[in-house]
């Protein structure tokens, strides 16, 4: 028989079966959301959020919702309708002779912002990453009264979307 090298058998672990709690394991699992929850809800209007302070809690928001494997098609709809509004702001300013001011530019567009609330709400249903989400950006769309407003809402969401894409979410 010719000489074969010896070959180290292989340790495998048994196979655990029992189902996996894949959620995230840190400290701020919720508390990441509800401080945020509690300080927009102190507000009468999401202006009045310091904008300090946004970006304080989109910079640890984003992470949190990257270790929740949040993905951003996941919210794209949400993302989508947001750009759409806000285009509708620049397009509405410009069109007729007189310009429009900030309170019937804000009417044109009040309806689809409340409507925004529906759309994560269908994204939480489906992904239970988006739900902190959800629940963050409906107190917040609660807050929105005002254009000024609409302007503090569009701050937040990119804040948090861009610390999560930093953190490395897709």
């Amino acid at each position: 028989m010719p000489d074969r090298p010896a070959v180290r058998p292989q340790h495998n672990p048994p196979r655990d079966n029992r189902p996996r709690d894949n959620r995230p394991r840190d400290n701020q699992t919720g508390s990441t959301s509800k401080q945020i929850i509690d300080e927009i809800s102190g507000l009468n209007n999401l202006q009045n959020y310091d904008i300090r302070t946004l970006v304080k809690h989109a910079e640890e928001f984003g992470p949190f919702l990257r270790n929740r494997r949040l993905e951003t098609n996941q919210i794209r709809k949400f993302l989508d309708a947001i750009n759409r509004l806000k285009a509708q702001l620049t397009q509405g300013d410009t069109e007729g002779s007189v310009p429009k001011d900030d309170s019937a530019l804000f009417a044109d567009i009040e309806t689809d912002i409340v409507l925004l609330k529906p759309k994560l709400a269908y994204a939480a249903a489906r992904q239970e990453a988006a739900k902190p989400l959800s629940e963050v950006m409906a107190v917040a769309i609660d807050r929105v009264h005002s254009l000024k407003d609409f302007e503090r809402l569009v701050q937040l969401v990119e804040s948090i979307i861009a610390y999560h894409k930093a953190e490395g979410g897709r």
